[in-house]
């Protein structure tokens, strides 16, 4: 993973030097290129040769996201010269999709900095260890490794053999970003911001180029802002549905490969509903739009944008434009997130749709004989007990997490509202980005919190269980 990450820091080397930016820059990624060059190059010579065990997979994954974020870290703190806690959760935001920043003025930052955060991004889209996966010929023990950092529920492969499978999709996740850059290039952007937009939307991480997001386009005298903003809702989509979906729709299935099996047309079914009820809340509260079109696009994006987890924004989240019902919305939509397989963080709609049909079959328990055989079923398919356990685990520990960085953002921030710090936690852990707190409020955090966040946005990207172990001593022995 180390030599992997050397390499991918030839690209802003290499822009850096292009665009003759300062030298601060150059030898900021070029000293951070060899000492992770040198890092893996003693670890690969000195590495166990065995294939591991499902929890050594699981404390490789952990370690894997951990120290390549630190190591991505270094240019920051040399370039910059921002503290090293700043510079760690930017990396750790950058490459589990999540999105925060704790950087301000980024239209003066340097643009390999800013490249490189949408590489990381781009990066942590499918899966760092996923996208080595791909590049590396032959690893022992690779299915543990993969199984570790994303657990699919019946997600299935496409084709035979696990490095095929890995290969076709991030072909089809490449696909997209070069077509969603081009799409970007066409409406008006400059090369360089469709360029890093593309990395940043279909990773669904949200980070931008510019500090007001997407929303710096509408007053920006390039691009057409309004196509911008429809091309971001499809590529955030495309990003937040199951790539094993996409795979189908190219094999044959079609588009209605889209609305089909429970998880989708749930999927579809929050997005049609919170679009309708935040909608409604405006109608109620100021009544109806004179032109309906911005308005109605605003609350588009904006639902996509939370669901997907990607965190882009034309409206901040705490402007009058949205009401409180809104905010409490956009609040679940964190929690619940994209489908499984897909570039999004939160829950994922999956486990919701199973979690329903458990809730509906203990309802339905009451009208049974006592000895009637019953089971959640999802697509046909009877749920094992430890599939059912794993899920109720992983969201029992979710909201555990939840209160934990709720209670902690308010103990160190006096005088914050606890539904704002709340907030924080929930774009932590649902790595998604945008939260009820101001930009300054997040650069101001106390470094506990921001180590919390930090813990938080890993945990969320792992989906707990391989950050948890690395605190269990089995797991080491």
């Amino acid at each position: 993973m180390l030599l992997l990450l050397g390499a991918m820091l030839s690209v802003p080397v290499l822009y850096s030097v292009l665009s003759h930016e300062d030298g601060t820059t150059t030898f900021a990624f070029t000293v951070t290129a060899v000492l992770s060059l040198l890092a893996g190059t003693v670890l690969f010579i000195t590495r166990d040769r065995r294939s591991p065990s499902t929890a050594q997979g699981m404390v490789i994954c952990s370690l894997s996201w951990a120290v390549l974020s630190a190591f991505g870290s270094l240019p920051f703190i040399l370039a910059l010269n921002t503290s090293p806690m700043n510079a760690l959760f930017e990396s750790v935001s950058g490459f589990t999709t999540t999105g925060i920043t704790v950087f301000t003025g980024l239209e003066e930052l340097p643009r390999s900095i800013l490249l490189w955060r949408s590489i990381s991004q781009w990066v942590g889209g499918l899966g760092i260890l996923t996208f080595f996966m791909a590049v590396a010929s032959k690893t022992p023990g690779a299915h543990r490794l993969i199984e570790a950092e994303s657990h699919k529920i019946f997600a299935g492969r496409p084709v035979p053999g696990l490095m095929h499978t890995v290969r076709i999709l991030w072909t089809i996740y490449g696909s997209f970003t070069v077509a969603v850059a081009i799409a970007y290039l066409l409406a008006g952007m400059s090369i360089f911001d469709a360029v890093n937009h593309a990395l940043t939307t279909i990773a669904t991480g949200g980070f931008s180029t510019h500090d007001a997001s997407m929303g710096w386009f509408a007053g920006a005298s390039t691009g057409n802002h309004v196509l911008i903003e429809y091309i971001a809702v499809i590529g955030m989509l495309a990003g937040g549905v199951s790539f094993l979906v996409h795979y189908r729709v190219f094999a044959g299935d079609g588009p209605l490969a889209l609305f089909r099996g429970s998880e989708m047309r749930l999927f579809w079914g929050i997005i049609l509903v919170s679009f309708l009820f935040i909608g409604a809340e405006q109608v109620i509260a100021s009544g109806f739009w004179e032109d309906p079109e911005p308005a109605l696009r605003k609350n588009l994006f904006q639902t996509i944008s939370m669901l997907t987890t990607t965190g882009y924004a034309t409206e901040e989240l705490t402007s009058p434009f949205f009401g409180a019902a809104a905010r409490q919305l956009f609040l679940m939509m964190m929690v619940i997130g994209g489908c499984v397989g897909s570039t999004s963080g939160g829950i994922k709609v999956l486990r919701v749709s199973i979690l329903l049909s458990g809730a509906r079959e203990e309802i339905s328990k009451l009208f049974r004989a006592e000895r009637a055989v019953s089971g959640i079923r999802f697509q046909g398919r009877l749920i094992g007990r430890n599939e059912l356990s794993r899920i109720t685990g992983i969201v029992f520990l979710w909201f555990l997490l939840l209160g934990v960085g709720g209670l902690a953002t308010a103990l160190l921030t006096p005088g914050m509202h606890g539904y704002t710090a709340f907030s924080g936690m929930f774009s932590a852990l649902g790595n998604i980005g945008p939260s009820l707190m101001s930009q300054q409020q997040v650069v101001e955090l106390h470094w506990a919190v921001k180590t919390v966040y930090i813990a938080g946005m890993l945990a969320g990207r792992l989906e707990i269980l391989p950050v948890l172990l690395l605190f269990s001593g089995k797991a080491w022995r």
